[in-house]
């Protein structure tokens, strides 16, 4: 059995952050072995839950052996005691905020251009990356981030938002190193990461999308057919990345060739992969966005939605949860088409997901 103590700490409102002090299942019946001593401290927060309860903090956890199943298994105690942040700004300061919280120590990387950026001084330990570099392909540049966090025995990397967050080589490369990622497992990051397969899998799973291509377009010509079989607007939209960057709207045939130029360079310079995928553009929509979290045994649940729909260059300025005026039954869809999909890729979430409606 598992006892918790549930505190409100709604000061602390950490958008899409999860730091577990200790592998612990919450979810699910599991046979643990009880460690030693059995009783511990931990913290683990809960980002970006915001349906009133703020940010979830679980203090005490106790740990009981009983058996739920025939073949108990064994869950192997690795306490965390580094966390690098491979990531810069608040992002990275928010993070290294909960580490010191749970008394982990902390590790910043910066470029050369960021010196003088608060997040190093934030950090117990701060190490240069990609010497010689501009500073966003210093972010993506894997193997000085492997090196440092090797040579300065890190126990855990934490990709924050954007940059590596939805590199599956990223998490391989971790995974390869010895190092913990801080999210999840390559093969769930490379699924989901890759926004075409993402929606083959929502395909699969009978989540509702747009119309869009199958796989990412290699030419001009292919976004032209695909204009002329649905008609205009359409997005150009990057297949490995996020956040606003390689998103281009087009709604006439003659800004077709500038936009799809100035998409790819967009997602090349930020996600190191120019690749592209159209789909149909929505005019005025709501983004909803719905927080899951999930374990590596199929256990998936959700933590409601949130309203993204101020944006500024398709990036988000305020989140408003729970999303205002939204019909009940809508949400109730929303939020069980969200399951469907974690559980549709077999979901192994070390950190909550998230799942965007638009």
């Amino acid at each position: 059995m598992l006892g918790l103590e549930v505190q409100d700490f709604s000061l602390l409102q950490l958008q899409g952050l999860l730091i577990v002090a200790v592998h612990v299942v919450v979810l699910g019946k599991l046979h643990i072995q009880p460690f030693q001593p059995a009783e511990f401290r931990m913290l683990v927060y809960f980002g970006g839950v915001k349906n009133g309860l703020g940010l979830l903090a679980l203090r005490r956890v106790y740990l009981l052996s009983r058996s739920a199943h025939t073949s108990p298994q064994t869950l192997e105690y690795r306490p965390i005691k580094k966390v690098m942040v491979a990531n810069r700004g608040e992002i990275a300061i928010r993070v290294f905020r909960a580490c010191t919280e749970l008394g982990i120590r902390t590790v910043a990387v910066y470029s050369e251009q960021d010196t003088g950026q608060m997040h190093r001084q934030k950090a117990d330990e701060a190490y240069l990356i990609g010497k010689g570099l501009p500073p966003v392909t210093a972010y993506l540049h894997i193997p000085d981030i492997i090196k440092v966090a090797k040579e300065n025995n890190v126990d855990a990397i934490h990709p924050g938002y954007g940059f590596l967050s939805e590199r599956s080589d990223f998490a391989q490369a971790c995974e390869e190193a010895g190092v913990r990622f801080i999210g999840p497992s390559p093969e769930v990051v490379r699924k989901m990461g890759d926004k075409v397969e993402a929606r083959a899998l929502a395909i699969q799973a009978g989540v509702p999308v747009v119309p869009g291509t199958d796989a990412p377009i290699s030419s001009l010509q292919e976004a032209q057919e695909f204009a002329k079989t649905y008609g205009f607007p359409i997005i150009f939209k990057a297949a490995y990345g996020g956040g606003g960057r390689g998103m281009r709207v087009v709604r006439e045939y003659e800004e077709l060739e500038e936009n799809y130029q100035r998409a790819y360079s967009e997602a090349l310079a930020a996600f190191g992969n120019g690749a592209l995928f159209v789909e149909k553009f929505i005019e005025k929509p709501r983004h909803i966005e719905v927080q899951i979290l999930g374990d590596k045994y199929g256990n998936v649940i959700h933590l409601y939605e949130r309203d993204c729909s101020i944006q500024r260059r398709h990036q988000k300025v305020v989140e408003i949860a729970p999303a205002a005026q939204l019909d009940p039954q809508l949400r109730d869809k929303l939020t069980s088409d969200s399951v469907n999909l974690a559980k549709q890729c077999s979901v192994e979430l070390g950190q909550p997901g998230i799942y965007e409606r638009q």
